[in-house]
């Protein structure tokens, strides 16, 4: 089967156990790809616009056993949330970010009924592993030359549509490409909406 999109480098830390940043997923890389490659060439699932041209999402049942990735902070929960600085990568600046711990809210947590696979375009994934000086997914591995797309992100939600990213996310695009982000200026009122949305969620990790 021709593949049409691989895990980018950037999202393999999401199959890592101990993995902070919200959806962790319990299987391995190469079945994830198999199975979204799959899932894709089926035909039954589009590809929606992002943030940005180079963005898209593919919304599909959760296949993957994936948790919920975040929960609503409640007067009986929020004295389970914790602060910690986090970086993504070596290579990118630590950022102050808070969380409910795994262990403290499992009993809480169910499956999720959708995964939201976030893709950029190869020509962006490029991009910003020139802007970091790094080598791309492109360079190592000779199968993915042909795939236009390349998954860096997966949320584990309840809804098939795009949900506010954080707004320390639009923070790092915005500080643009050497510094890990996408280059994409912050606009103030899709920041206020995400302010408005994650007041009220905390990730789980």
């Amino acid at each position: 089967m021709k593949l049409l999109t691989y895990i980018d480098s950037f999202a393999v830390r999401q199959f890592q156990q101990g993995y902070k940043g919200g959806t962790q997923i319990p299987i391995s890389v190469q079945s994830f790809e198999e199975q979204i490659n799959k899932i894709w060439s089926s035909g039954d699932y589009q590809l929606k616009d992002g943030y940005a041209p180079f963005c898209k999402h593919l919304f599909v049942p959760n296949f993957a056993g994936c948790k919920q990735s975040f929960l609503e902070i409640t007067k009986d929960n929020e004295h389970l949330l914790r602060t910690e600085y986090q970086q993504r990568k070596e290579s990118e600046l630590p950022v102050l970010c808070r969380y409910f711990p795994y262990d403290l809210v499992k009993d809480q947590i169910k499956d999720s009924k959708y995964l939201d696979i976030i893709l950029y375009s190869k020509e962006q994934i490029l991009k910003e592993s020139e802007a970091m000086q790094e080598v791309s997914d492109y360079e190592k591995r000779p199968e993915i030359t042909d795939c236009e797309w390349g998954i860096i992100s997966v949320k584990s939600q309840d809804v098939d549509y795009e949900l506010p990213m954080t707004p320390i996310t639009m923070m790092r695009n915005a500080l643009g490409k050497e510094e890990g982000g996408s280059g994409v200026p912050l606009e103030r009122t899709k920041y206020m909406d995400s302010v408005e949305f994650w007041k009220n969620y905390a990730t789980i990790a």
